[in-house]
């Protein structure tokens, strides 16, 4: 679950830690996490934290885990927005995907 760091992130090592933790807990130790978005340009400002979960199983309902991903996510960021994007076989793929694994960085 955790790569390198290739570029600079505007998020604290801790809140890292934080993310990585609620993921392992929910989805399990196999899932992968990438940060992209606004988060990636240290030129910016605040922002919403925009997190990929890539699954290597099917999720049952997306639609609940990613509601619930959220929002442990921002309880344990102290509040801060956070959008959940999953990715899993059986889920259809949209640009944003591919952007997000483009771009995204793993955590």
């Amino acid at each position: 679950m955790v790569g390198p760091i290739n570029k600079p992130m505007r998020i604290s090592p801790k809140h890292m830690q934080a993310i990585r933790e609620v993921v392992r807990r929910e989805c399990g130790s196999t899932a992968r996490v990438r940060l992209f978005g606004s988060r990636l340009d240290d030129s910016r400002r605040g922002g919403d934290v925009d997190l990929l979960i890539e699954l290597d199983n099917p999720v049952e309902r997306p639609a609940l885990l990613s509601a619930r991903l959220s929002a442990l996510i921002s309880r344990s960021l102290g509040g801060r927005r956070v959008d959940v994007l999953l990715s899993a076989p059986n889920l259809t793929r949209q640009a944003v995907h591919r952007v997000a694994e483009q771009q995204g960085q793993l955590l």
